[in-house]
């Protein structure tokens, strides 16, 4: 078995921490990321709501102008 001295404990300690720093820059890459794919979603979610109010723009347009034309069918039994 290898002796403990000051310079293999040191050498085990430094391979620690490059192995933490490099977790840190992983979880920050990660981060940047999550951030991105979070301002797409938000704005996949506001291109959504402006399709739905434009939809409903135009039901109600739509609907307007089958009363004036009077294009509505009667109700079916």
């Amino acid at each position: 078995m290898t002796d403990v001295t000051k310079e293999r404990i040191f050498e085990v300690l430094q391979s620690i921490q490059d192995g933490a720093a490099r977790i840190d820059q992983k979880v920050d890459g990660l981060s940047a990321e999550f951030l991105a794919m979070r301002g797409h979603m938000m704005a996949l979610r506001t291109d959504l709501h402006n399709i739905y109010v434009t939809l409903d723009r135009h039901e109600t347009r739509l609907d307007r102008i089958e009363r004036r034309l009077e294009l509505n069918s009667p109700a079916l039994p």
